[in-house]
């Protein structure tokens, strides 16, 4: 009797040193998976940080042409005013419009916030109208460009999930290629996304956005990339219509950083009429 209890026992410890050793195995598998997953957010995080947040404050005027696939050109002119208030999180923006005469004196705000869907608003002097935005509208074009209201003021990186896909050279820039895929499918326009951000700036080289489909539908591609008073800055910008042809082309002058804009430019008040030293 004691040598079955004996070898019952020998068993027990055999069969739970067993499974010990599978439990390790499993989580050290596991264990790449998750610093995978941690370093692609954190990229995608600095990759934000150097995109959309460089300075406390920022003026740029920009060039916007609207390219058919056939050639023609519509132009947009505008000044880009953008003032932060936390690093990665809560943003002001105001767009006032110079051109096209249809769209002159037209403005656009933002407040961007970390943990909530953001407020926009839209001034339209032909009909004398401040309209707000609703959040489901983000997705909506801006202005008629192939760049949408998200894109002009960024989606949170917390919608996504994000994992590292590759490492690539891109010309002569050395890249992480991370795939973003929304949390929630009906909060985006793409089933994923992904995104060739630089080792050196962190900025996006390249995006590539696919449908539920898994099919592309549109490209942002970084042409040009200049330091400004000490920031690396995308210059020239295209986002590109892959089923249509149609490309928007975006073209930064007159950058300027932590000039000390006051949160009243910021504000419904001015939409109708903006203070001038800060839009010309």
């Amino acid at each position: 009797m004691n040598k079955v209890r004996s070898q019952e026992s020998g068993v027990k410890k055999w069969m739970m040193g067993i499974l010990v050793v599978l439990l390790l195995l499993t989580a050290y598998c596991l264990l790449p998976t998750v610093s995978h997953a941690a370093d692609a957010s954190g990229i995608m995080k600095k990759s934000q940080l150097a995109f959309l947040y460089p300075g406390k404050d920022m003026k740029i005027r920009v060039y916007m042409k609207l390219i058919s696939q056939d050639g023609k050109e519509r132009v947009r002119e505008m000044t880009m005013l953008r003032k932060n208030y936390q690093e990665g999180g809560d943003q002001k923006y105001f767009i006032y419009f110079y051109q096209p005469a249809d769209v002159r004196d037209m403005t656009f705000m933002v407040y961007k916030y970390a943990a909530k869907d953001d407020d926009r608003w839209i001034f339209m002097p032909a009909l004398n109208m401040v309209r707000r935005i609703a959040a489901n509208d983000k997705r909506s074009s801006f202005v008629g460009s192939d760049f949408t209201y998200e894109d002009v003021s960024g989606r949170d990186i917390e919608d996504d999930n994000h994992s590292i896909a590759k490492e690539e050279k891109v010309g002569e820039r050395d890249a992480y290629v991370i795939k973003s895929a929304p949390k929630d499918e009906k909060g985006a326009d793409f089933s994923y996304k992904l995104s060739w951000i630089d080792k050196g700036s962190f900025l996006p080289i390249k995006e590539e956005y696919y449908d539920k489909r898994g099919e592309l539908y549109k490209t942002f591609t970084s042409d040009e990339i200049k330091d400004m008073q000490g920031f690396p800055v995308i210059t020239k910008r295209t986002m590109k219509d892959a089923k249509t042809g149609h490309r928007t082309e975006v073209a930064y002058q007159k950058t300027e950083f932590n000039i000390g804009l006051t949160d009243d430019v910021f504000t419904e008040r001015y939409l109708k009429k903006p203070l001038k030293k800060w839009i010309e």
